[in-house]
């Protein structure tokens, strides 16, 4: 390296963000992820012996999937290939895989080829890809904060294993802070900087496990209020200024987006309120369309609600309604308001159980016709000229109920909806127990008049 080189080396080290110039050197400087770098590890033993296999690092921004492919570049005896999904091609695969096919034949040198952020490579990229990877040609190591299982067709995802990579919780985070206080060469080591009151904590939320944006807020601070003593003390004051309201990590298409939605379904369903309420309102803060929510409420109330509590599904319908009325941030209650009541209902999924076993009977069947006594007599010929009518007894006339099929001649008296325990569903259970008949539906039989199930 000449002169030149080491003092644009030099002049980089002093200008570049704090972020950079924190760097681990090595896999014992990468914090918070312990699962996949400790001594013994899997991954770690496979680095130590350089006996590395294709993979894919899957975890958010700021976690060091580029910096544990920087390390492997350092220590493996492998050519090492970076490539930056976003912008290289077909053609640019090609022709690092047949370099990589020379460097193996007539060198006897494996290769391996880092591509960040993979999820942007499109179908055809993968494609080329893969038989590279299949034969050995190529190691692949993919970095990515999308969920691989969506974003990499099968193929290629199954020639690859799929490590985690955690957010980096407030130890990791800590622990980084305090080696960029103490290191004097790449951190800010040379100041007198101390953090007072609550200001770290408020620090390590506002990054929300992610190291990079931990160590730009600090080195926004230090830049921004250091004396020319070179003393600082950050105030909690200080690092609302800089961080302002805190940006919540959601999106509206990938893993955030499915994966609270979920937990926020299974929060109602589960009957916790609170946990509910704390899902929607990541959602309301992260900016996701207050319309899928409401949509996803009234899809719960009818799925997993049902008739263990009608009143559900109106309520659910009455929030979305709002929601186009009013809009937020007003919506936020009654989508809230519909979230608690969703959350303490009652719980039946009998309606779904009952339609999706009635369809499954109806793909069951070779012909499907509609018994003539219940068939449409709307025209003033179809009763004497096509027999559709004949027979039918008109319930009202009978009291209300009378015994007749409603079934093709060819089902024999299926049973789909089976009344759950739960809320209202036991009045209906009431009911159709009183019902001529019953028996053969798995009812007790009961002569007497039905009367309908009434709400209280």
């Amino acid at each position: 390296m000449d002169l030149f080189a080491l003092s644009n080396n030099k002049r980089m080290a002093d200008v570049a963000p704090l972020a950079w110039r924190m760097r681990p050197r090595n896999l014992d400087e990468i914090r918070g992820q312990d699962h996949l770098l400790a001594p013994g590890s899997p991954l770690r033993n496979a680095i130590d012996r350089d006996r590395l296999t294709s993979f894919v690092l899957y975890g958010p921004p700021g976690t060091g999937k580029t910096t544990i492919a920087r390390t492997i570049a350092g220590v493996t005896k492998s050519q090492f290939v970076y490539m930056q999904a976003v912008t290289a091609g077909v053609t640019e695969i090609r022709k690092i895989a047949a370099d990589a096919a020379d460097q193996l034949k007539y060198y006897q040198q494996k290769t391996i080829l880092f591509v960040d952020e993979i999820h942007r490579f499109n179908k055809s990229q993968q494609d080329v890809l893969l038989p590279f990877v299949e034969d050995g040609t190529l190691t692949l190591i993919g970095a990515t904060t999308e969920n691989p299982l969506h974003e990499l067709n099968s193929a290629l995802l199954s020639r690859m294993k799929i490590y985690l990579v955690h957010p980096l919780d407030e130890e990791a985070l800590s622990l980084i802070i305090a080696n960029v206080l103490q290191d004097k060469e790449r951190g800010l080591g040379e100041l007198d900087i101390v953090f007072t009151d609550d200001s770290q904590h408020m620090l390590i939320r506002a990054a929300q496990g992610d190291a990079r944006m931990a160590l730009n807020i600090l080195d926004t601070l230090s830049s921004s209020y250091t004396d020319r003593q070179g003393s600082l003390r950050i105030t909690p004051e200080m690092i609302t200024q800089v961080t302002g309201k805190p940006i919540i990590k959601y999106d509206r298409s990938g893993d955030w987006h499915y994966d609270t939605i979920s937990a926020f379904i299974k929060s109602i369903r589960g009957s916790d309120p609170d946990a509910a309420l704390y899902w929607l309102a990541v959602m309301l803060e992260g900016g996701e369309d207050p319309k899928f929510i409401a949509r996803r409420l009234i899809v719960h109330a009818a799925e997993d609600i049902g008739l263990a509590d009608p009143f559900a599904l109106l309520m659910a319908n009455a929030a979305a309604d709002a929601l186009q009325f009013v809009g937020l941030p007003e919506a936020r209650i009654p989508l809230a308001e519909a979230t608690i009541y969703l959350s303490t209902a009652p719980k039946s999924n009998s309606s779904k159980t009952a339609i999706d076993a009635a369809i499954a009977e109806v793909r069951r069947q070779n012909k499907i016709t509609v018994p003539a006594h219940i068939a449409d007599t709307s025209h003033s010929q179809a009763k004497t000229l096509l027999g559709k009518g004949q027979g039918y007894k008109y319930p009202p006339q009978y009291g209300g109920y009378v015994e007749q099929s409603y079934l093709p001649d060819e089902l024999d008296n299926p049973v789909f909806y089976q009344p759950s325990a739960n809320g209202y569903e036991p009045k209906i259970t009431v009911f159709m127990a009183r019902l001529p008949g019953a028996e053969n539906k798995g009812l007790p039989g009961n002569t007497k008049n039905p009367a309908p199930p009434k709400s209280e």
